[in-house]
């Protein structure tokens, strides 16, 4: 049974309240002693009780049955044990790191089964890090649902949509948009399209959240208002079911008599959302110089170090190019955090080819990169006296403070680009003492 989304509700983390049904949501208080419609009250806790206002998150949930009912659990093993969070000390080389899109399976795979860990770094036991995963999946979740209890997931769809069924409602989600799952949400995947294929980011650190605009003003980046959290939506439906968790870098499963996505009526700002990556507000330079890619910030992740995020989420959009007397594209550069690139759509501005869209890239810290040979060679020629319009394109970046360590299966895979060095071989020399 398929449930169709019932709108949503604007903002980022604000207060929300929405039924499904009338008068399911209590009036002045959060759990009386009978819920309207024999419901169960339940709340969900995003952070700690006593975490300050402005950063606290839970909801209050009204359901047909508790979160508590379900089978013991045992240990699910994932095909080819290609999700998992193990990022072991072993030696990890500097280079510059490419991969092509990863390929669609032959056999039926759904998105649980679909995700294949690209990299990563932290733990869920030090509630610090990142994993970053890729899927392809060609099978709808049937029967069966998941939830992480070790970080929110980021997902950002490449190709096709996702019709995502959550215990607080349904989030319909196409490429160029990005959806929001935080922890513990019991969620189920869908695929309209019949296939699809997209990045996933594991945080286990604080909940993301939108940026201080600092000097840019009060406008700006992504505006809180196009942030989206869905209404309430549910199912009462009896069955045999799994229930499949992440716990603490394992995965595991137990059998469940009914659909979790039986909340009538929430209300709170511990929710799912979803963000449409064509309506960011992009700032740039309209005078000299390219600016440093903080400029392009939709959520980040904060650490215990102030102005260092765990993780950012950063893309790189439709946008115009005017700065004078300028190497427009991005510039060569060594950083001390470390990149994890993926491509939606288009072409990205910085590589003439072989960065395709579901493809990716890693650069860790303080490995140099920037422009391919045939970028830096017409971009140091071009007409200055004109606007560069880059269009039809969405590239992002998952940043971190701590190295990104890749996964052997991800070193080991035959989609990865093993000659990615050759972009800059082409890079003449054009030194001069002369000029």
């Amino acid at each position: 049974m398929t449930i169709t989304s019932n709108g949503y509700q604007s903002g980022f983390g604000n207060e929300f309240a929405t039924e499904a049904v009338a008068g399911a949501l209590p009036v002045g208080r959060n759990s009386p002693q009978r819920v309207a419609h024999g419901l169960y009250a339940e709340q969900i806790s995003g952070t700690a009780f006593t975490a300050p206002r402005h950063a606290n998150r839970r909801s209050w949930l009204y359901r047909i049955r508790p979160a508590a009912m379900h089978g013991g659990f045992s240990p699910y093993p994932h095909p080819k044990a290609s999700f998992h969070n193990d990022f072991d000390d072993a030696p990890i080389s500097p280079d510059q790191l490419r991969w092509s899109p990863l390929p669609m399976p032959e056999s039926r795979v759904d998105f649980v089964d679909a995700l294949f860990t690209m990299a990563g770094n932290g733990s869920p036991a030090a509630q610090s890090g990142v994993a970053i995963h890729v899927y392809a999946a060609n099978r709808d979740m049937q029967g069966r649902w998941f939830y992480d209890a070790d970080g929110e997931l980021l997902i950002v769809p490449q190709q096709g949509r996702l019709h995502i069924e959550t215990e607080l409602g349904v989030l319909d989600v196409e490429p160029q948009e990005i959806a929001v799952i935080p922890r513990g949400i019991r969620f189920a995947v869908t695929l309209p399209d019949g296939e699809a294929r997209g990045y996933v980011c594991e945080n286990f650190g604080a909940m993301l959240r939108l940026p201080d605009l600092g000097p840019i003003g009060s406008n700006g980046l992504a505006n809180p208002r196009d942030f989206l959290a869905p209404n309430a939506a549910y199912e009462d439906v009896d069955g045999d079911f799994e229930l499949v968790a992440k716990f603490q870098g394992h995965l595991w499963r137990a059998d469940i008599g009914h659909s979790p996505i039986d909340v009538v009526a929430w209300h709170g700002n511990y929710a799912p959302y979803k963000y449409d990556l064509r309506l960011f507000n992009t700032i740039g330079s309209i005078s000299f110089d390219h600016p440093d890619p903080s400029i392009f910030l939709v959520l980040h992740s904060p650490s215990d170090t102030p102005g260092t995020s765990n993780m950012d989420f950063v893309i790189f959009p439709p946008r115009w190019l005017v700065a004078q007397d300028t190497f427009r594209p991005p510039w060569f550069h060594r950083n001390i955090a470390s990149e994890f690139m993926g491509l939606v759509h288009g072409a990205y501005d910085a590589k003439a080819e072989g960065f395709v869209p579901g493809g990716a890239s890693l650069h860790n810290s303080m490995t140099g990169h920037g422009p391919d040979a045939a970028t830096f060679e017409k971009a140091s020629a071009a007409d200055l006296s004109k606007p560069d319009v880059i269009r039809d394109t969405m590239a992002f970046m998952f940043e971190t403070r701590a190295v990104i360590r890749p996964t052997k299966q991800a070193i080991d895979a035959a989609h990865r680009q093993r000659d990615y060095q050759a972009c800059w071989a082409g890079l003449q020399k054009h030194f001069d003492a002369r000029r």
